[in-house]
């Protein structure tokens, strides 16, 4: 598939995907969904060396919730990074998140998510959960389309990368382009997908 027939194939199924997630989440109970991500399985955690550097995202509007895994891997004795942005169309880079027991450690970023604040120290994760907008039960992931994620993980080959997801993100196939990028496992409230 060339690159503008991808592109297009991957911002109809972006549409498609983002409507299913919006009314999956919208379907669960909220004392459920409260409890859903607050650990990794122990599968997924096993996968994870003592003491790496962990990096999540804030989540926006209906993406996997991050903040029980951030607390979980905080008290476990890693340090949290997340993604911090200078302003608009500037690079992603992570700075730590002290505590993910302080919200008044982020402030919103450039792009709506919380974010370090801009004297948090710089970090580089060893293991990079990630937001998605579809995965496959292979782990191909189709992001929001902005290519942060693809961008920074491009040069960054040792770096374990997982994606975060309610199940009715789960696509049949996603079309790919070179630079697309497979994850190592794919985290669902029922499910682990991988490690591949």
């Amino acid at each position: 598939m060339d690159t503008v027939d991808a592109g297009l194939a991957k911002a109809a199924l972006r549409k498609a995907l983002r409507t299913a997630r919006r009314e999956h989440v919208a379907a669960l109970d909220p004392r459920v969904r409260a409890l859903m991500f607050l650990r990794p399985p122990v599968p997924l955690a096993a996968l994870v060396p003592p003491g790496v550097v962990i990096g999540l995202y804030a989540a926006i509007a209906d993406e996997a919730p991050t903040t029980g895994y951030a607390r979980f891997f905080h008290e476990a004795g890693h340090p949290i990074a997340m993604p911090w942005f200078a302003q608009r169309g500037a690079p992603m880079e992570f700075r730590r998140w002290a505590s993910p027991h302080l919200d008044e450690l982020l402030a919103p970023g450039p792009y709506g998510a919380a974010q370090p604040l801009a004297d948090a120290a710089p970090l580089v994760p060893d293991v990079l959960f990630v937001p998605l907008v579809g995965f496959t039960a292979t782990g191909g992931r189709l992001g929001q389309g902005g290519g942060h994620y693809d961008r920074w993980l491009e040069h960054r080959h040792h770096v374990l990368a997982i994606g975060m997801a309610w199940d009715s993100q789960l696509a049949e196939n996603l079309p790919t382009e070179a630079h697309d990028r497979p994850l190592a496992a794919v985290v669902t409230p029922t499910r682990l997908y991988g490690p591949f």
